[in-house]
């Protein structure tokens, strides 16, 4: 039988004990836990990407409450609970209209450093996608 490069992969995984299935719910966890430190500890960072059609006043409490939400769900998938997975894309599709406000605004100034790069803010957009997928797969690998 001819091995191909994805069968190779296969084999490799199987003989780490490790597999797409369960390093995907993993990273994501690490995304946010990584994520939510940062929005606990430096929210200001988070403060030029805040949808502006949302009053300013609420800016500050939106990013603490994300950084929250992201804590716990990266707590739940690592826990392996089966609302983790679920809470986690829900968090993902909230923050969007963040990252969406960060691409339209790159390459104007508004953004310090990479996120004023207009190919990786908006590179980053459909990164969103197997986010999501990573957070289902944590739903169904959950108890």
């Amino acid at each position: 039988m001819r091995t191909t490069p994805a069968r190779k992969t296969a084999e490799m995984s199987q003989l780490s004990g490790l597999s797409d299935r369960s390093m995907s719910p993993r990273a994501l966890a690490a995304v946010f836990l990584a994520s939510g430190v940062t929005h606990v500890v430096r929210p200001q960072v988070f403060e030029a990407i805040m949808p502006r059609v949302l009053p300013q006043r609420t800016h500050r409490a939106l990013i603490y409450v994300s950084g929250v939400a992201e804590l716990v769900c990266a707590a739940g998938i690592l826990r392996r609970r089966r609302w983790a997975g679920t809470a986690g894309a829900l968090v993902l599709a909230a923050v969007f209209p963040a990252n969406v406000q960060m691409a339209l605004d790159a390459g104007h100034g508004r953004h310090r450093g990479l996120a004023n790069n207009r190919l990786l803010a908006w590179g980053r957009l459909p990164l969103q996608i197997p986010m999501m997928q990573a957070a289902m797969r944590a739903r169904s690998e959950g108890t």
